[in-house]
């Protein structure tokens, strides 16, 4: 199966510019490709995973990765999908988050003797002259066909500044300028990114009479459409100081059975042969490919030790021994009591388990919070300080989430 055969089968493909010539370039020559990440976190995040997956699985196909991080473009911030303005972020907080999204990426794609390639926008973008900017770019846009696009079209309701209405320029001029230096002739990305693409894509012929192409990948979403990677306590990153490695694996392990079979194409290297076995699975043997997906999806992003020690924390639940030093903890001190006594509803909130006292409350009105297997019986309930002495104790919240509470 070639990468092209690969990518569909796993059934990532969503949109091209021109499937024929794609499908060429792809399985009879070794081509530059470039996905674009904008670093408006500290971290990646699931959604960007499946563009790294993406990248990875080109690059075992021998063709050279660019990723192109968005020093920037990251300085406006890209509208599609966002109902209100990005917070604006300083050079040095998009330096910084460059750095951690190249240690991350670092983990899935070979960037060694030039195996892939990372470049910076702001290299090209930050010393812009700005009319000699519109002379020799802004003249092929056309500001009807820009509002026409998806990425703008939301926003004209809520409002569309004018300085984001740049950002599709910014985009395509990355393109013009990574075919120029680099010879890259296909521009990857999420499927909300397609009308960006297309303007690079149009930028390049128009521009440099270059033939370059776009293809878009579907995003992570569940079977009924909602978007994945959000938990209540926000979203699924790929940094273990953001999203334990624990947390993490049990965000895989507690997916919908609808979801198992997608996320296993999408998310691992799971040869899709046996992927579609797994598919065969019902009832509570869904949950075996469940473990797997998990499993495979941690090892990934966290390393195999760390796979392993997810697992077995998650594993000792079901065996009733909950007091494994893998899980999730907080760690409580003297200013967390008074007279000895620590409130349940300072402890949710303290272990991030709830946003508010009020959520918390909410929560054990409805039942569902539990400590040490007994259900906590009202919002007056207290851990003492003696009992955390004698040992950790086990909060419950729901069914699937578990968090130790220590001294």
């Amino acid at each position: 199966m070639n990468v092209f055969e690969e990518l569909q089968a796993r059934g990532l493909i969503a949109q091209m510019t021109d499937a024929k010539r794609v499908e060429e370039l792809l399985t009879k020559e070794k081509i530059k490709f470039y996905i674009g990440f904008d670093p408006t976190a500290d971290s990646l995040h699931v959604g960007h995973f499946v563009q790294v997956m993406v990248m990875a699985h080109m690059q075992r196909a021998g063709h050279v990765p660019i990723a192109l991080f968005g020093g920037g473009t990251g300085m406006v911030g890209d509208p599609s999908g966002k109902t209100d303005m990005r917070k604006l972020l300083t050079k040095e907080d998009i330096d910084h988050n460059i750095n951690c999204f190249k240690e991350q990426m670092g983990k899935l794609i070979d960037f060694s003797h030039g195996k892939a390639l990372m470049v910076n926008n702001a290299d090209w973008l930050l010393n812009l002259n700005y009319i000699e900017f519109l002379r020799e770019i802004g003249v092929y846009f056309s500001v009807n066909r820009m509002l026409a696009a998806e990425c703008y079209k939301q926003r004209m309701e809520t409002g569309l500044s004018f300085f984001e209405l740049n950002y599709m320029i910014m985009q395509s001029y990355d393109f013009l300028v990574l075919g120029r230096e680099y010879n890259c002739v296909l521009q990857l990305g999420g499927d909300d990114q397609w009308s960006n693409i297309i303007g690079g894509v149009e930028l390049n012929r128009r521009a440099d009479s270059r033939e370059t192409f776009g293809m878009t990948f579907k995003l992570l979403q569940t079977s009924d459409g909602r978007k994945m990677g959000k938990t209540e306590q926000g979203a699924v990153w790929l940094d273990p100081e953001k999203t334990s490695p624990y947390d993490f694996y049990q965000y895989w392990r507690n997916v919908d059975d609808a979801d198992v079979v997608n996320c296993m194409k999408m998310l691992t290297f799971i040869p899709v042969e046996k992927i579609e076995e797994y598919g065969k699975l019902e009832g509570s043997d869904i949950n075996a490919a469940k473990t797997v997906l998990a499993y495979e999806v941690t090892k990934l992003i966290h390393s195999e030790e760390e796979a392993d020690k997810a697992q077995a924390a998650a594993q000792s639940l079901f065996g009733n021994n909950v007091d494994t030093e893998n899980m999730p903890t907080t760690v409580l001190d003297d200013t967390d009591f008074e007279d000895g006594q620590a409130n349940i509803l300072n402890i949710l909130v303290k272990a991030g388990l709830v946003k508010s006292k009020g959520e918390a409350r909410r929560l054990i009105e409805q039942g569902g919070v539990s400590v040490d297997d007994k259900k906590v019986p009202d919002f007056t309930f207290n851990v003492s300080h003696e009992k955390l002495e004698q040992g950790s104790v086990m909060i419950k919240k729901g069914k699937k989430i578990f968090h130790k509470i220590t001294l």
